[in-house]
């Protein structure tokens, strides 16, 4: 089995731990601490002196279009797939694959061959279940089939809330479809997490309050994203988070969303830890390959861009640079928060134990030079070493 020893890093997991070794050995971090490649060396030890650059987890984006989304505007809206190398070129190793507004031309069966055919490049790949619609599709027949029988299924989502798009769901039935995740966690052994996506509407969170005032289930099943649509849904955002819930900033976004009224997702970090919400309840995610809607000067739309999964990067290194953020507390909200919240306990942390997704960064300018997933080194140093097999074909 081969080894391989980092040594010489500033290592973040992601609390800064200093400068120890770092060993992995058959996909896990095998160990983490001084002194430790006495005695190794041999063929079978790759030894990688990092020369001081920061050794981090891998990033975990809990919300991915991974098939594609958008498809708002007609046909020619819809947007790619997610390529394995935009995501591990931009230092994630998790991805979170979920279905949007579109469950017509787009369908779960399509998004689970998607987070196989990732897995295959190297990337790790998990879906939700359903899409923004209640009653949501199901790839067995019902959700909790899902999470018991489909071992990539780790909760439902996105479901739409607040917004013109969605199915317009009462509490009961939002109630039944969450205590469906929740039991089919139990049965699984995973967390199970209802995704939720929240419009621009005036109600905000005003409906999942009501299911939890209205029934026994805990507040943390619950996972809405896009909080930094408005400074309104901040707010509502900010009284969940302290009520014990989570929340996630979407780091896509555009320059006329931001004039419209959106929040950086570093600056609305920054705004909920000076607001006191507790750290490991905030999350960032990308909602990558999303359709993001651009407006003419008469406020018509006149185009989309597209989500970017890069943007989660971009996103944690403005809240250092921009927002005086301490690094560890942004790669906080990118590795081991997602991961506790989505029940991954094996991802976005450095210990032994852990998964080998790991990042190294240059110490200044934080850009992604090498990445591990699954201990393999899948870019290093600037380099691709996995290859996929149309990879192989253009190489004849």
């Amino acid at each position: 089995m081969m080894l391989t020893l980092i040594k010489n890093a500033e290592v973040f997991a992601p609390a800064p731990l200093g400068r120890p070794d770092v060993v992995v050995a058959g996909g896990r971090i095998a160990a983490v601490g001084d002194n430790l490649g006495r005695g190794l060396s041999g063929e079978l030890v790759q030894t990688v002196d990092a020369g001081g650059r920061r050794l981090v987890p891998g990033f975990v984006d809990s919300l991915v279009h991974i098939a594609g989304g958008g498809g708002e505007g007609g046909f020619d809206t819809r947007t790619a797939a997610l390529s394995h190398r935009r995501a591990l070129g931009a230092g994630v190793t998790t991805v979170i694959g979920a279905l949007g507004t579109d469950a017509c031309t787009r369908s779960l069966r399509e998004l689970y061959g998607t987070a196989r055919q990732l897995c295959a490049s190297g990337l790790n790949c998990y879906i939700h279940t359903g899409c923004y619609e209640i009653p949501p599709p199901t790839l067995t027949g019902s959700v909790r089939d899902d999470m018991v029988l489909v071992d990539s299924v780790i909760g439902v989502g996105e479901v739409a809330i607040a917004d013109h798009r969605s199915s317009q769901p009462t509490r009961s039935e939002l109630a039944k479809l969450a205590a469906d995740v929740h039991v089919g966690g139990l049965l699984s052994g995973k967390k199970g997490v209802v995704c939720i996506h929240v419009g621009d509407g005036a109600q905000r969170l005003q409906l999942l309050n009501q299911v939890l005032a209205g029934s026994e289930l805990p507040i943390q099943l619950f996972y809405p994203t896009h909080i930094n649509r408005s400074r309104e849904l901040m707010l509502a955002g900010w009284d969940f988070a302290k009520r014990g819930g989570v929340i996630d900033f979407t780091a896509s976004t555009t320059e006329m969303l931001l004039e419209m009224g959106e929040i950086k997702a570093s600056v609305a970090l920054r705004l909920s830890l000076q607001q006191g919400v507790p750290l490991q309840r905030i999350t960032l995610s990308s909602d990558a390959q999303g359709s993001l809607p651009h407006f003419n000067p008469g406020g018509q739309l006149d185009g989309l861009q597209v989500g970017d999964i890069a943007s989660l990067h971009g996103a944690i290194k403005e809240a250092v640079s921009a927002e005086g953020i301490p690094f560890e507390q942004a790669l906080a909200t990118v590795t081991a928060n997602p991961a506790a919240i989505l029940g991954l306990p094996a991802k976005g942390r450095i210990e032994a134990g852990a998964d080998a997704d790991l990042l190294l960064l240059d110490a200044d300018s934080l850009a992604v030079q090498s990445t591990m997933s699954g201990g393999r080194w899948l870019l290093h140093e600037g380099h691709w070493l996995a290859r996929t097999p149309f990879d192989h074909a253009d190489a004849k």
